[in-house]
C-alpha cells in the first residue's frame, strides 16, 4: 500500500466540487459590506445588489446558450427539476390540455424520477424508458413512446453516475416533432461540455452551482421564452423571478454561480483536455494493476472526468474501508445512504453482485497527477489485499 497522503485525495467530483478560490473571493464582499437586498431597488445598496445579480444571470445564460431573462435563479438543480416538471404539468392541466403522459429515463437523477412519479397522484401517466447497455437512450425507443400524445419529456444531459452524454439536440428534436415539451437536467453537463439550449430546442433545463466549482445552495432553471413555456410555481410569495420562484435572492451565492459560469466558459476546453489525460492515465494503470476490471457505459460518449468501474473480486465498500484517505463513491451522493445497489447500474444490465463491486471516480479541476498516482497504486494494492482476505475466508 502506498504511504498515506498529507490530506485526503478527493476523486468524487460528480458528487460535488471544491468551490474555486476565485469564486470565493467574488462572493465575499456580498456577505459583508455589500449586503443590500437585491429587491430593494429604491436605494443605492439594493440597486448595487440587483446589478450584481443581473450580471451573474447574464453569465449563466452565456454559458448555456440562452438569454438572461430565460434564467430563473433557484436553490439548486433539485428545486429547478421540480419546478420544471411539476410546474409544466400543472399549468397544462389547469388550461385543459388533455395530455397526461410524461416520459423520462430509468437512469435519471432521483429528483426527476420522484417528480414524475409524484404526478401520478394528480392523474398523469409516468413512462420510464430503458437505456441500452452503454447508458444511452435509443432514439427509436423515445420516438415509439411519443406515438401516444405526450406532454413532457425529461432526459438528463450527462448521467451523474456513469458520466454518459446523451444526444440532447437529437432527442429534443424528436420530442418537438411530437409536440411535447423537452426538459433536461444539465447539472453534470454545465461547464463540462458545450451547451446550446436555444439551438437545441430545449424548453427547460436545470443547473446546479456546486457541480461547477461554485457554492452549494444555488442553481438555475432555464425557461424558454420563444415559444414561451408556461409553468405554475411550486410555492407562493412575493413574485420574484417572474413569479416562478418567490423569495429573497441569495446575492452572494448568485454572484458565486455567475463567477463559476464565467470561469467555466473561459477554461472549459483546457480543463477538459487535462482532466481527460488524467482519467485515461488512471484507467490504464488500473487495468494494468487489476486485470479484469471493467469500465461501465460508453467510453466515447462520456465526460472527461468520469470513471465508473467494476472490480473483479473486491466489494466497493471493502475497498473504501481499506482506503480512508481516498474519496470515491459507490454512486449517486443523493442515494449513498441506501444499501441496495445503484438503480443506474441495474438499468445498464449489471447484476446486483457486479454493482456491489463498482466505484464511481470523479476527476476535476483541482485533481493533480500526484492524486492519480496515489489512487492507482492504492486501489490496486487494496484490491489485491481484499481479494486475498476473501479467498482466505472462503
Amino acid at each position: 500500500m502506498p504511504p498515506s497522503p498529507n490530506q485526503p485525495v478527493y476523486l468524487d467530483n460528480q458528487a460535488t466540487t471544491r468551490c474555486d478560490p476565485r469564486v470565493v473571493q467574488a462572493m465575499l464582499p456580498w456577505f459583508s459590506e455589500d449586503y443590500g437586498n437585491p429587491h430593494s431597488v429604491e436605494h443605492a445598496m439594493g440597486r448595487k445588489a440587483e446589478t450584481a445579480v443581473e450580471a451573474a444571470r447574464a453569465r449563466v445564460a452565456a454559458l448555456l446558450g440562452a438569454e438572461p431573462r430565460e434564467i430563473v435563479l433557484t436553490s439548486g438543480a433539485t428545486e429547478a427539476n421540480n419546478i420544471a416538471i411539476k410546474g409544466a404539468a400543472r399549468f397544462a392541466a389547469g388550461t385543459g390540455d388533455p395530455r397526461r403522459r410524461i416520459v423520462t429515463v430509468a437512469t435519471e437523477h432521483k429528483c426527476v424520477l420522484e417528480s414524475v412519479a409524484d404526478l401520478a397522484a394528480e392523474g398523469f401517466e409516468p413512462v420510464v424508458l430503458p437505456v441500452m447497455a452503454d447508458g444511452l437512450l435509443d432514439p427509436e425507443v423515445l420516438r415509439q413512446a411519443l406515438t401516444v400524445p405526450t406532454l413532457l419529456v425529461s432526459v438528463m444531459a450527462v448521467n451523474n453516475e456513469t458520466g454518459v452524454i446523451q444526444d440532447i439536440a437529437g432527442l429534443a428534436a424528436i420530442a418537438k416533432e411530437a409536440g411535447a415539451l423537452f426538459h433536461t437536467d444539465i447539472a453534470q453537463a454545465t461547464g463540462k461540455i458545450p451547451l446550446d439550449l436555444t439551438g437545441w430546442k430545449v424548453d427547460l433545463a436545470s443547473v446546479s452551482g456546486h457541480k461547477i466549482y461554485g457554492p452549494k445552495g444555488v442553481g438555475a432553471l432555464f425557461v424558454r421564452r420563444r415559444p414561451r413555456v408556461r409553468l405554475l410555481p411550486l410555492f407562493s410569495g412575493g413574485g420574484q423571478e417572474r413569479g416562478l420562484r418567490s423569495g429573497t435572492l441569495a446575492t452572494p451565492l448568485i454572484v458565486g454561480l455567475g463567477e463559476a459560469c464565467r470561469l467555466a466558459a473561459a477554461e472549459m476546453a483546457a480543463d477538459t483536455d487535462r482532466i481527460a489525460t488524467l482519467r485515461d492515465d488512471l484507467l490504464k494503470r488500473l487495468r494494468a494493476g487489476i486485470p479484469g476490471i471493467g469500465l461501465n457505459a460508453s467510453k466515447q460518449a462520456r465526460i472527461a472526468g468520469n470513471l465508473n468501474v467494476t472490480f473483479p473480486a473486491a466489494s466497493a465498500f471493502d475497498l473504501m474501508a481499506a482506503l480512508p484517505d481516498l474519496c470515491v463513491s459507490t454512486g449517486s451522493a443523493c442515494s449513498s445512504a441506501e444499501v441496495e445497489p445503484s438503480y443506474v447500474l441495474r438499468a445498464l444490465g449489471l447484476s446486483d453482485q457486479q454493482a456491489s463491486r463498482t466505484l464511481r471516480i470523479g476527476i476535476g479541476r483541482f485533481t493533480s497527477a500526484a492524486d492519480i498516482d496515489y489512487a492507482a497504486a492504492a486501489l490496486s494494492a487494496a484490491h489485491a489485499a481484499c481479494s486475498a482476505a476473501t479467498e482466505t475466508k472462503a
